[in-house]
């Protein structure tokens, strides 16, 4: 099976990935190259998880964002590249449907309350499920800040992937949200390093590549199995938590044996527009309502809140920060806000 790896590079002279990986085209266009410490840190690790599950998959690897996006593309860049028509993801996403991908892995995002919806990724995301090719992005990791929403994770058809701790319980920068589907490790996931060796990483990147070996080996022991039914496996044979789904696990961690061997006899693809009957709702496949979740633990409610109320101080104490230096010193700089765009998640 061919795994796409959207990313920022793969280096694919790692031992870990030597001839297994087609490098395919360079969306981020930022101008490194192979070779240069900054170029694949990242999309080099998630191949090489991708292939500790499903060691005989073809890698895909599609260059769509930047090892250090957070320090180096500033918003006015970020715009730019948005106004050039589809973002870099939506071609990534596109260029491997078109050139075999029989899964797509995203461990990227842009975790923060403003996470902003792109509606050519949305199409991307709507053609590839048309296609026949599974979607699979990392959750997010700011589950122990403010909890924002993450893109691509969040887009319909998107098999969205938590992180788990060795323990079983959720790792604590795992974003806890409606959209989450499955989880899967996420702490100290020994991975290749662009540079040589191997490197621990933590996220709910690692996480969403080991899921996507896995998809890979679902798609191996049945390769007409469709996005929706291999979202179905995954979900009705979890390790499920107790209560059932929930915000923090989706429908909890992730069985390979088991997911592997249900794809060989899916539940029917029942996908297809249903006509609404009135207070009919979403449900998983397993009849549980997408509305119900636990009562949210009391520790995790207050540390939202303090977080709240800190963030809030904050804003207010630079708000009047910067009336003063604008009295104090006129020829001072102002700072852009971070961007808002994709990166390693």
């Amino acid at each position: 099976m061919t795994v796409a790896v959207l990313d920022t590079g793969v280096e694919v002279d790692h031992p870990a990935l030597k001839g297994r990986v087609t490098t395919g085209p360079d969306f981020r266009k930022d101008g490194l190259q192979p070779g240069n410490p900054k170029w694949g840190r990242h999309g080099t690790a998630m191949a090489s998880d991708v292939l500790k599950v499903a060691p005989k998959a073809q890698i895909l690897s599609v260059r769509v964002i930047d090892d250090e996006v957070n320090e180096e593309l500033d918003r006015k860049e970020f715009e730019e590249l948005r106004q050039r028509g589809e973002s870099p993801v939506a071609q990534g996403i596109r260029y491997a449907v078109e050139h075999g991908a029989d899964v797509i892995s995203m461990s990227l995002g842009d975790d923060d309350m403003l996470s902003s919806y792109d509606k050519s990724e949305a199409a991307a995301v709507a053609y590839a499920a048309r296609k026949g090719v599974i979607v699979l992005a990392s959750a997010g990791n700011s589950g122990d800040v403010l909890n924002g929403g993450s893109y691509p994770a969040g887009y319909a058809g998107v098999i969205s992937v938590a992180a788990v701790k060795p323990d079983g319980e959720r790792a604590d920068f795992s974003t806890v949200h409606t959209y989450n589907d499955v989880a899967a490790p996420g702490v100290d996931i020994a991975s290749a390093s662009n540079t040589g060796g191997y490197r621990s990483v933590d996220g709910t990147s690692p996480a969403c590549a080991l899921a996507a070996g896995v998809v890979a080996l679902m798609h191996a022991e049945n390769p007409k199995l469709s996005p929706a039914q291999a979202n179905d496996v995954l979900i009705a044979t979890t390790h499920r938590p107790p209560g059932g789904g929930n915000a923090m696990l989706g429908y909890g961690l992730i069985n390979a044996d088991a997911a592997v061997k249900a794809a060989a006899a899916p539940p029917k693809d029942r996908t297809g527009a249903v006509a609404y009957n009135g207070n009919e709702h979403l449900a998983a496949p397993d009849g549980t309502p997408k509305t119900t979740h636990p009562e949210l633990e009391q520790g995790l409610w207050m540390t939202g809140l303090i977080a709240a109320v800190a963030g809030l101080v904050s804003l207010i104490g630079g708000v009047f920060l910067a009336r003063s230096g604008r009295r104090n010193d006129q020829a001072g700089t102002t700072h852009m806000m971070p961007p808002q765009g994709s990166y390693p998640s």
